[in-house]
Order: structure tokens, then C-alpha cells, then sequence
């Protein structure tokens, strides 16, 4: 009978690290990344030796969009195949990494903003298990995700985040997964394995993204509604842009930023990456 011991042995809470841990804001593009071999994944893996081996890994996925704030607490949560159209390849991907209910609990009670319901229906979805399975194969360190609240505006996620800055302290790598600029409506399917194809537009205001978060300045970034049609046409829909403000809630003062898989995909599309600290 499979234990939990192997993988929980600080269910009495994580101890406090020396390091503090990094934080990133992941691209995930196509969940084609989460089986191929691709100049995405192929950093994922490397970005997992370059930073501290977490005790935990949590994420905000661009696809856990709920009423309320949410946090999956099962002891081992479902590989979700939330997609439709991909190679049954796709959908026989099974990640069996372990959940950490007591984490669950704890950073739930770190939130005060809002209520979080520990959840057991969720598990971990494509904006999630695609890029982990990269990182750390072997599945044996517990993975989390904390939904998103679709009824809140941008500054609520962006304060929400705070909030959660000391479980970096304690070794868990905090992973906000999306895309900062994502239109699929506007995608050049004929241009897909084009190198670094972007429409004018998105290339722009992938490079403000940039330099606004370089700067620190992410009152812009937060108010991104106002940044004019260049935005309207790479953020339709909110979800795969607010995992980002996750990321940059949770920077600290001596937290350096750096962008990785900084490339554009089928013309409306960004896999610009992030990572402080």
C-alpha cells in the first residue's frame, strides 16, 4: 500500500529555508509541450537545475477559473486532460505526483482577503502538469494549484498574491501559468513552425509587458484594460494574462528579474516567461 510518509515528511508544517525561493510566470502555449520535445520544454527542465529543488510546487493555472478562491487539497490529485482535438498520446499522460493537504490547509489560512475552499474535485490541469512533468519527471514532489476568481478585477489577484510571500520562505516554488499575450481567435495556423512569428501588435506590447515589469512599474500592468487596443486584441479574455500577476505580487525588493522562452507563436501568441529571484 503506497504511503504518504515518502513524500509528506513535513506535514507538521515547512520549515523555513536560508534561500528564498524564485518565482516564475511560465508561457505554456499548446499542450503539445507537455510530450514533445520542444525549445519550451527542453528550458522548462533546465530553469528545474537552475533553481533550488522545492519542498512544493504551486500554481495559478490560466485553467482553474472559478467562483471563489480555490485550492486543490486531495492527497493525490488527478492528472485533468482539459483539452479536446490532440493526439490520444496526449490523453494516455499521466502525472502521479502527490498532493500535500496540510499545505493546502496552511496557505489557505495565509489568505484573509478571502475565504479558500480546500477542494477535492479539481487536480491538475494542462496549464499545470504540461510544465511540471518537465521540471520534475520523477512526480515526488507534492504539486498544488490555486484556482483563480473570475469574479474579481485584476488588483484583487495582484494583492491576493502578496499574501502568499512567505511560503517562499519555506521552499515552494509558486508558479503562475498562462500566457501574457494569448488570442486564439487570431492565431496564423499556417505559420505555427515559423520561428518566433508575431503579429505586430503582439510583439509590441510584449515588449512594454517587458519593460514595465523590468522597471517594477506594474500599476500598468495591473491596469492593463487601459493600455489601449494592443491589448484588448493579445488579452480577449483575462485568464491566461492574471497567473501573471500572481507572479509579480509576489516579488521582493532584492528579487532580480530575468525573461526566458521569449518568443512569439503563430502571430497572436507569446511563450515570454519569467522568473524573480
Amino acid at each position: 500500500m503506497t504511503t504518504l510518509s515518502a513524500f509528506n515528511n513535513f506535514t507538521n508544517g515547512l520549515p523555513e529555508q536560508e534561500q528564498l525561493m524564485p518565482v516564475l510566470f511560465v508561457g505554456h502555449g499548446s499542450p503539445m509541450n507537455g510530450i514533445e520535445d520542444t525549445e519550451f520544454s527542453r528550458r522548462w527542465t533546465q530553469m528545474a537545475k537552475e533553481i533550488p529543488t522545492p519542498a512544493a510546487v504551486l500554481v495559478v493555472s490560466a485553467h482553474w477559473f472559478t467562483k471563489g478562491t480555490k485550492i486543490t487539497a486531495m492527497d493525490f490529485p488527478p492528472t485533468i486532460h482539459d483539452f479536446g482535438g490532440f493526439p490520444q498520446e496526449l490523453f494516455d499522460v499521466q502525472y502521479p505526483a502527490p498532493g500535500d493537504p496540510v499545505l493546502a490547509k496552511e496557505t489557505a489560512s495565509l489568505i484573509t482577503s478571502t475565504q479558500v475552499e480546500l477542494n477535492h474535485d479539481w487536480g491538475l490541469d494542462h496549464g499545470t502538469w504540461t510544465i511540471v512533468r518537465h521540471m520534475y519527471p520523477d512526480a515526488k514532489i507534492p504539486v498544488l494549484q490555486l484556482s483563480i476568481d473570475y469574479s474579481q478585477g485584476p488588483q484583487y489577484h495582484y494583492d491576493l498574491a502578496k499574501e502568499l510571500y512567505s511560503l517562499r520562505r519555506k521552499g515552494v516554488l509558486i508558479i503562475g501559468s498562462g500566457n501574457m499575450v494569448h488570442n486564439l481567435r487570431m492565431v496564423a495556423w499556417d505559420k505555427l513552425n515559423e520561428e518566433n512569428y508575431g503579429y505586430d501588435w503582439a510583439i509590441n506590447l510584449n515588449d512594454k509587458f517587458k519593460s514595465l515589469i523590468l522597471d517594477g512599474n506594474h500599476k500598468p500592468l495591473i491596469n492593463f484594460s487601459e493600455l489601449g487596443r494592443d491589448a484588448q486584441l493579445a488579452i480577449p479574455t483575462p485568464e491566461h494574462y492574471l497567473p501573471l500577476l500572481y507572479t509579480l505580487g509576489l516579488k521582493g525588493s532584492k528579487d532580480n528579474v530575468s525573461f526566458f522562452n521569449d518568443k512569439a507563436v503563430g502571430g497572436s501568441l507569446t511563450m515570454t516567461s519569467v522568473k524573480l529571484g
